[in-house]
């Protein structure tokens, strides 16, 4: 055996950090040496580009092969004998780099937006040669290896060069699409368990954790959808689903993607909807996370089928007419061994102090917004939704646990930021960042903010101070009148202001107004569980609170089973109870929903200026006793108006008062309390006329119920 340098012994343990330093084609002496390392091979031959072949020389039992090329040519094949069987194979060694320089100083700067076409694994022809082009940013490794089926999962037969700060890359010949593989990793202070890739766009099945490498040509781009369609002035009616609870089929099984796109969309658009809004459709182990904990921010959730599958999905959706959001987390992520954590032996991702690292209520790591990687890691991922899927908005999930260093933490359990306040300024600058990147590349789309407490400006523009979002839910709203609703009507008149206050602050902020998922579980009940008294009351009042809330300024956001009163709390590991829809009391409520959504969209005073002040005005708000609201939503045309009048007691009035702008009939377009949604059918024969100097309506209020009203043109 060949007395050896230290970095072949290198190659062979499986911890060079610079293999193209040592394998493949160098020039000694005026000549093309190659050296290969092929573990189990016997017996390794280079042919050059003109035919001839020379026998390279086993230097160690390992399988470390040395030789010279005849005619000094850098372009080879290696024909290997593993024991009786031959092997024709390209070497990975002699390719050119990957990354230019020009890629390289972008990435370092941070401006390139489609990281996502650089790193993770693409499959690419280099010389005439097809394979797979790897690369993974890993700044503190001391050596990346890319592992998977083509390799036997062995560390040492594919090593990676790094390039700038940190970017491992290496073309594998012959790896194609549907390879499993993942990244093996020798950090700073030793073996890092097996890493799914960051950018990975394809994954296994939970348990399982490979990443896989997808044919990216086989993923069609879904057709857009309608132009302008969140804008302000727009409807726009959310039915927000996870996917995999909407409905079973056989043995408690998962729709597909595909059995998705027959149905969803369908249903969604009967309904009335404008918008379907998924739950996190990243790639995440845990199902009892929802999506929420992601470790594969690239990659749509196997359960349900293939990239391409989840791309039909988006283009049903588009082709009935619907705008697709998806949930998205850039707040934080789970601490799996496979996932981001500890990516390269070091905090890359997260911070490493866990005062500011950890999330304390949910157990996950944050990300270190103070990096520029991990900024374009982020930004990057937020376009390529939008790019690959013609996705047309994302919704931020839990914004304010980004902006406040101290939240959910106690006194003295966080770390102030250089001012020595609460905000986070680095979080602060990403999400300014992200909504210009978002509206600057793709402006028919749209942003919108969880954000729970009273940050101001989320929803104004960056260049006026704001954090730039298109949208924010209004959870104060949420809160407020779902108190109100759930309280039994002879005490409602003491949470009067429970419905008042929202409109004090209404039009500070475009809001949503969200009845989501958070609400139907943990024990929060149903929203028809919450309904006081008996079972006719409870539909009344959640008929009652629909039509409130579709009469309400701000864009309106429902979770799936709502729309037909589901009795028991959502459980994610079953369907929705549909059943309920033979029951003529929850047929009902699942009609007026599509009434609900039918009057919004076809009437402009009820969404034109949804986030104007100049949209609305109250007409009864003092009428505690009678739990009695009355207001007037406007369009931009002056008799493009709507009266809306809520009685949330049990009780009928008669000869209700109330103050219109215009004399003349006014027609009853919509009544919660009719028979054919399981009222009591008590209204106004459809129409009433106004009289009167002051021109005055005499209205019957039905018990439980909110009427809509519209002066004749």
């Amino acid at each position: 055996m060949t007395n050896l340098p230290a970095e072949a012994y290198a190659i062979i343990e499986g911890r060079h950090s610079d293999p193209f330093h040592y394998l493949g084609p160098h020039k000694e002496n005026d000549r093309t040496v190659v050296r290969a390392f092929l573990p189990d091979a016997v017996k390794v031959d280079a042919i050059d580009d003109h035919g001839a072949t020379t026998p390279l020389e086993r230097v160690h039992d390992s399988g470390l092969f040395v030789g010279p090329l005849a005619n000094g040519s850098t372009k080879y094949q290696l024909r290997a004998k593993f024991g009786d069987s031959v092997v024709d194979l390209e070497d990975p060694y002699r390719f050119p780099p990957l990354l230019t320089d020009f890629d390289l100083y972008l990435l370092g700067e941070g401006t390139d937006q489609r990281i996502y076409d650089k790193l993770g694994a693409h499959q690419r022809v280099i010389d005439g040669i097809a394979g797979v082009a790897f690369v993974v940013l890993a700044p503190n490794a001391k050596r990346v290896s890319v592992v998977g089926d083509f390799n036997f999962w062995d560390s040492r037969r594919h090593p990676m060069r790094v390039r700038g700060a940190g970017y491992w890359e290496l073309f594998v010949p012959g790896a194609t699409a549907g390879n499993h593989y993942k990244f093996d990793i020798i950090g700073p202070h030793g073996q890092v368990p097996l890493k799914s890739d960051p950018f990975a766009f394809s994954a296994e099945v939970r348990p399982s954790t490979a990443s896989i490498v997808l044919d990216e040509t086989k993923v069609p781009l879904p057709r857009p959808a309608p132009e302008g369609i969140n804008a302000l002035g727009k409807p726009m009616s959310i039915y927000e689903v996870h996917l995999g609870s909407w409905r079973r089929k056989g043995d408690n099984e998962w729709l597909s993607y595909r059995d998705l796109a027959e149905t969803l969309p369908q249903y969604a658009k009967d309904l009335g909807f404008t918008h379907i809004e998924f739950l996190p459709v990243n790639e995440h182990p845990f199902d009892g996370s929802w999506g929420y904990q992601p470790t594969g921010m690239y990659a749509p959730t196997s359960r349900f089928g293939s990239p391409e599958d989840f791309a039909a999905l988006i283009d049903a959706c588009h082709a009935e007419g619907l705008a697709v959001l998806l949930d998205w987390v850039p707040g934080h992520f789970p601490d799996d061994p496979h996932g981001l954590g500890q990516f390269d032996g070091t905090a890359l991702y997260e911070h490493a102090n866990p005062l500011q690292g950890r999330h304390m209520d949910w157990g996950t790591l944050i990300y270190n917004y103070g990096r520029t990687e991990v900024v374009n890691f982020l930004v990057s991922n937020a376009l390529f939704w939008m790019d690959r899927y013609n996705i047309d908005g994302l919704r931020v999930d839990a914004v304010a646990s980004m902006l406040y260093l101290d939240y959910s933490r106690a006194e003295g359990a966080w770390i102030p930021n250089k001012y020595g306040g609460r905000e986070n300024i680095e979080a602060i600058e990403f999400l300014r960042r992200f909504n210009r990147e978002v509206f600057g590349k793709f402006p028919n789309a749209t942003t919108a903010a969880e954000e729970s407490t009273s940050w101001p400006q989320v929803s104004r523009p960056v260049e006026f101070g704001g954090l730039g979002f298109g949208y924010k839910w209004n959870m104060g709203w949420m809160h407020d009148t779902l108190n109100y609703i759930s309280k039994d009507p002879i005490y409602r008149k003491y949470q009067h202001n429970d419905i008042l206050f929202g409109l004090q602050y209404a039009f500070s902020e475009n809001f949503i107004l969200p009845l989501s998922h958070d609400e139907v579980v943990h024990g929060k009940r149903s929203l028809l569980g919450r309904m006081p008294g008996d079972d006719w009351q409870r539909f009344a009042n959640l008929r009652a609170y629909y039509a409130f809330m579709f009469g309400h300024p701000g864009k309106k956001l429902m979770f799936m089973g709502c729309e037909f009163a589901q009795e028991r709390e959502w459980n994610h590991d079953h369907s929705l109870d549909w059943h309920l829809l033979e029951q003529d009391k929850h047929a009902g409520i699942h009609s007026l929903i599509r009434d609900l959504n039918t009057l919004y969209r076809d009437t402009p005073a009820l969404h034109e200026l949804d986030c104007d002040p100049a949209g609305f005005e109250w007409m009864v708000t003092d009428d505690a006793g009678n739990n009695v609201f009355a207001w007037l939503r406007k369009g931009n045309a002056p008799r493009e108006q709507c009266l809306i009048v809520v009685n949330f007691s049990p009780n009928v009035y008669r000869d209700y008062r109330v103050r219109v702008p215009f004399t003349g009939k006014w027609r009853e377009v919509l009544n919660s309390d009719a028979g054919i949604y399981g009222g009591s059918n008590v209204g106004n024969s459809g129409e009433v006329t106004a009289v009167g100097l002051v021109p005055e309506l005499s209205l019957t209020l039905p018990p439980l119920a909110a009427i809509f009203l519209r002066p004749e043109a």
